[in-house]
């Protein structure tokens, strides 16, 4: 019997081919980073019990203030309502780090679900991407500072967006990834879009080398 293969929802794009590093030779830069960990908590903001636990399991204060995000060198930690964060963690680590928050908060009422396959993240960068997501959206996200977060509409599906360094992360539903990716190419357009080779310290991590984020 052949052995599963784990495929991204672009794969068959073949963006992997076409990465290069982002210099000034096209205006958008985008590409899909994916096998990324993506865990859903649930639990009481309120509860002083949850949000010490919740943060000692993460090695962060989990952030209980609206529509904002905490990051360490292995995680993301994106606020999406008083009872809810989404958990996006370093390649491989999901599994663990699920461990981790059940065993610390055992007795504590919450819940910890591991929805990696269920989502990819899209980077887009340049100096036209604001423009880009203009065309594609109705979210202000000239107004969305670092260290924010926002959950809107992206044509006729929906999105949680940030932004990171020099540019925005893109996490998508894995059912809708194709429909937003064909968006943002056609809204990208006009103004040259390049597939971009994003560094390992755009993905979790802080580390400088580079990765060819779309391989699988």
């Amino acid at each position: 019997m052949s052995e599963p293969v784990m495929r991204s929802p672009l794969h068959s794009f073949g963006l992997a081919s076409q990465a290069k590093p982002i210099d000034g030779s096209s205006g958008v830069w985008a590409n899909e980073i994916p096998h990324i960990g993506y865990i859903s908590l649930r639990g009481d903001g309120r509860d002083q019990a949850f949000v010490s636990a919740a943060s000692k399991a993460l090695g962060i204060p989990l952030p209980i203030e609206p529509c904002t995000l905490a990051t360490s060198e292995s995680v993301k930690v994106l606020w999406l309502s008083p009872d809810e964060w989404m958990i996006v963690s370093a390649p491989g680590q999901a599994n663990a780090l699920c461990s981790r928050l059940e065993l610390a908060l055992a007795g504590v009422r919450n819940q910890v679900v591991d929805n990696s396959g269920g989502y990819t993240q899209i980077f887009l960068g340049g100096t036209h991407a604001l423009d880009v997501l203009r065309h594609v959206s109705v979210y202000d996200f000239e107004s969305l500072q670092p260290g924010r977060v926002a959950g809107t509409t992206l044509g006729k599906s929906s999105v949680y967006a940030f932004r990171q360094g020099n540019g925005y992360r893109l996490i998508v539903r894995r059912s809708f990834a194709d429909y937003i990716w064909r968006y943002l190419v056609r809204a990208a357009n006009p103004y040259g879009l390049g597939i971009a080779d994003v560094p390992v310290d755009n993905l979790v991590g802080t580390s400088t080398a580079s990765v060819n984020v779309a391989a699988g």
